[in-house]
């Protein structure tokens, strides 16, 4: 019979979390928060990483980021980004995704058409540990 690891050795496991600048949390935190204000700064932040990371899949797909000229084999480009609620495991959260003009970008964090977006943490993981 497999024994059930506990959370303590699943995270000795996943190794260290990476550092967070200080500032950032001092932006962030002015002081006490009620439990409201904590689900909501975390959605914030759900919201932040996912569409940062979707951006940085984009850039990978097609070839340049935002500002820079695209590379002249390179015919497809962003075209604009529409607005899809998900549902995470802290809340609904609203979020801008990024589009490409032929329709290409297969997204694997918040797939097409997919609403429910649980296992936050491990899908980050996952879409970093398949782009190598």
């Amino acid at each position: 019979m497999k024994k059930k690891r506990t959370i303590a050795a699943q995270e000795a496991a996943r190794g260290p979390l990476p550092e967070l600048p200080q500032e950032l949390f001092d932006e962030l935190v002015k002081g006490p928060m009620t439990p409201s204000e904590v689900q909501d700064l975390m959605l914030a932040f759900n919201k932040a990483i996912i569409e940062r990371a979707m951006g940085a899949k984009m850039n990978m797909h097609l070839g340049y980021r935002p500002g820079h000229a695209k590379p002249p084999e390179q015919a497809n480009e962003r075209n604009g980004a529409s607005g899809k609620t998900i549902i995470t495991d802290r809340g609904l959260v609203r979020v801008n995704l990024i589009r490409d003009r032929d329709g290409s970008f297969e997204p694997a964090l918040v797939p097409k058409h997919e609403r429910r977006f649980t296992g936050f943490d491990e899908q980050i993981i996952a879409m970093y540990a398949t782009t190598g």
